[in-house]
C-alpha cells in the first residue's frame, strides 16, 4: 500500500460510554488501529475530542455541563486525563504521542499558521503521533459550534494530508435519518457537497458530542477543496483504519476536487479580511482566467483601512471573486490605483501577487 499522510478525527461519542465517561475498550480499539497504521508506514495525526467528556465527572457533574465555564473547567481537568490515557496505551507499541492545543485563531494569523505547520512537520519527521485538540479552556466559538470536525479539516489542509478519516457513531451520510426512517439510504461516494446533501444531515445521535453530520459535511467540504480525500463513518478492530484506506470502510467517501492548496494560500482563505478592492473588467479577466497578478491600474476603488500583508477581498462590481494578501497599505493604494507601472515610482508593481491570490 502506498505510504500516506493520514489525519484521524475521533469524536466524543467514539471515546465514551453511555454515561459520558472514557471507555477503556473503545480507547484500546482506537489506539491499536492507529498503531497499526504507523506500522504500515503511514504518517498519522490524531485529532481527538473527549476532554470535556473526560473531565466533567471529576468536577462533580452528573452529565456534560451546559454552561461555558462548566465546559471549560471540565476541559481543563479532562485534557490531562485524555492525553495520559493515550500515552499509556501507545507505550505498548513504542509510539510516542505529542499534545498540541489549537484554536481557530491559530489558523488566521500568518506566523502562528506557519509555526503550526513547522511543528507538525518536525513531529512527523521524528515519527511522533501529534494528538491535537481545541484549546477549549480559552476558546469560545470552538466549544459552541464544533466538535473538532472543522479543526481536523484545517489540520488536514495545513499539512497536506492525503486522507482525512472522521470516525463517528454513524456509518456515513444517509438520505434521511436512519434512526427514524426505514427508507433511509446511505450514500457511499460523493463527488460534490451540494445544498441537497447538506439538507440530509440534520440532527445528532450523540449525547456527549457537539458536532452532528452537518458540521462533518462542512469539514469535508473544506478538506476536499484543499486537496484531501475524506471518509466519514465508523469501524471497529485493529484493521479498521487500514480497511478505510483500502476503500473498504463502513461509511461515506468524499472525492477531493483539486491538488493540494499551497499552505500560504490556505492562510489567505482562513484569515479575516481587512478591506475590499473593486477592480475593472480587464483585471477580473487577468486574475480569473489569465493567471496574472493584480496591478494598480486595475483597481478603481477600495474600502477599509489595511496595511501591507493584510488580506483583502476583491470584487467585480458587487460580487466577491476572491481574496489575497495585499502588498500595499490603504494609504499607498490611494496614491497608486489606476496608475500604470511606469507611474508607480517606488511602489510595488503588484497590488496582489498571483501566488497570494485565492479564487472564491
Amino acid at each position: 500500500m502506498e505510504r500516506k499522510r493520514v489525519v484521524v478525527k475521533i469524536g466524543s461519542s467514539s471515546l465514551t460510554n453511555n454515561k459520558g465517561e472514557l471507555d477503556n475498550e473503545k480507547f484500546k480499539d482506537h489506539v491499536t488501529a492507529l498503531a497499526l497504521l504507523k506500522q504500515y508506514g503511514h504518517e498519522v495525526i490524531l485529532v481527538s475530542s473527549g476532554a470535556v467528556a473526560a473531565g466533567f465527572r471529576k468536577l462533580g457533574y452528573s452529565s456534560r455541563p451546559v454552561t461555558l465555564k462548566g465546559r471549560q473547567a471540565a476541559a481543563a481537568v479532562g485534557q490531562s486525563v485524555l492525553i495520559q490515557a493515550y500515552s499509556d496505551l501507545f507505550a505498548a507499541y513504542n509510539v510516542t504521542p505529542a499534545q498540541i492545543l489549537l484554536t481557530r485563531s491559530d489558523f488566521s494569523d500568518k506566523q502562528r499558521y506557519k509555526n503550526a505547520y513547522e511543528t507538525l512537520s518536525e513531529l512527523l519527521e521524528r515519527s511522533i503521533i501529534p494528538i491535537i485538540n481545541e484549546n477549549d479552556t480559552v476558546s469560545v466559538a470552538e466549544l459552541t459550534f464544533g466538535d473538532n470536525d472543522m479543526l481536523s479539516a484545517l489540520v488536514s489542509g495545513l499539512i497536506h494530508a492525503d486522507q482525512l478519516i472522521i470516525l463517528t457513531d454513524v456509518n456515513g451520510l444517509y438520505t434521511a435519518n436512519p434512526l427514524t426512517n426505514i427508507d433511509a439510504r446511505r450514500i457511499d461516494r460523493i463527488e460534490e457537497i451540494t445544498d441537497e446533501l447538506l439538507g440530509y444531515a440534520t440532527g445528532s445521535s450523540s449525547k456527549v458530542g457537539t458536532g452532528g453530520m452537518q458540521s462533518k459535511l462542512a469539514a469535508a467540504k473544506f478538506a476536499i477543496n484543499t486537496g484531501v480525500e475524506v471518509f466519514i463513518g465508523t469501524g471497529s478492530g485493529s484493521d479498521k483504519l487500514i480497511e478505510i484506506l483500502k476503500n473498504n470502510g463502513d461509511g461515506t467517501y468524499f472525492q477531493r476536487h483539486e491538488k493540494f492548496t499551497p499552505t500560504n494560500k490556505q492562510w489567505v482563505k482562513l484569515t479575516k479580511s481587512s478591506g475590499k478592492l473593486f477592480i475593472d473588467e480587464g483585471a477580473v479577466q487577468a486574475l480569473q482566467h489569465g493567471g496574472k497578478s493584480l496591478l494598480p491600474a486595475g483597481v478603481y476603488a477600495y474600502e477599509g483601512q489595511f496595511e501591507k500583508g493584510d488580506v483583502v477581498e476583491v470584487y467585480d462590481r458587487h460580487t466577491c471573486i476572491g481574496r489575497g494578501e495585499i502588498l500595499y497599505s490603504s494609504a499607498e493604494l490611494e496614491l497608486a490605483m489606476g496608475k500604470r507601472t511606469a507611474e508607480l515610482m517606488r511602489l510595488p508593481v503588484e497590488v496582489i501577487h498571483r501566488n497570494q491570490w485565492v479564487k472564491i
